[in-house]
């Protein structure tokens, strides 16, 4: 197995629109999808009335089998699909993705699979948007708990929260 340098991952990068520093060497940008999509987009005054989004991870990857020895990262950037209905055009499902009809066992297990590849007292972030999810369903999926966190976007419906692995 090739040695791993880098101490911070992200399992769901998408377009990596969270990040001020998309291309940060310390990262490791994954995701299961590589791909552009054009979308229609005539909003905010988009004169070509399109849109790219470019999802390009350095690793393909499934966030609920992360292939990385345990113990291993400083920090986790976990921001995974939070969609359970959306149209098969629809542009939201084509930047955040879109959970499958087992998507409380696959946030169960991207929980236990970024917990499990930290570091004792590594960080893992936790950004969720209960558009159609409540926040405190997807917590239920996880024993760990949050520090803390803070509540923003349009009507505060996304969430970011802070967790810290335990020691052992």
């Amino acid at each position: 197995m090739e040695k791993i340098t880098r101490r911070v991952l992200d399992p769901c990068c998408g377009s990596r629109m969270m990040w001020f520093d998309k291309e940060n060497p310390d990262v490791i940008f994954g995701d299961q999808r590589s791909e552009t999509i054009t979308v229609t987009d005539n909003s905010r005054g988009n004169s070509s009335g399109q849109r790219v989004l470019r999802i390009e991870p350095d690793v393909r990857l499934d966030f609920r089998a992360l292939p990385y020895p345990d113990r291993h990262f400083h920090l986790v950037g976990f921001d995974p699909p939070h969609l359970v209905h959306a149209g098969p055009r629809s542009w939201l499902a084509a930047k955040y993705g879109k959970l499958g009809s087992n998507w409380r066992d696959d946030l169960s297990q991207g929980f236990a699979e970024c917990f499990r590849v930290l570091k004792p007292s590594g960080v893992l972030v936790f950004k969720w948007n209960e558009t159609q999810v409540p926040l405190r369903e997807v917590l239920s999926l996880t024993a760990e708990k949050p520090l803390f966190g803070q509540t923003a976007g349009r009507r505060g419906m996304t969430h970011w929260l802070v967790f810290m692995r335990k020691h052992g």
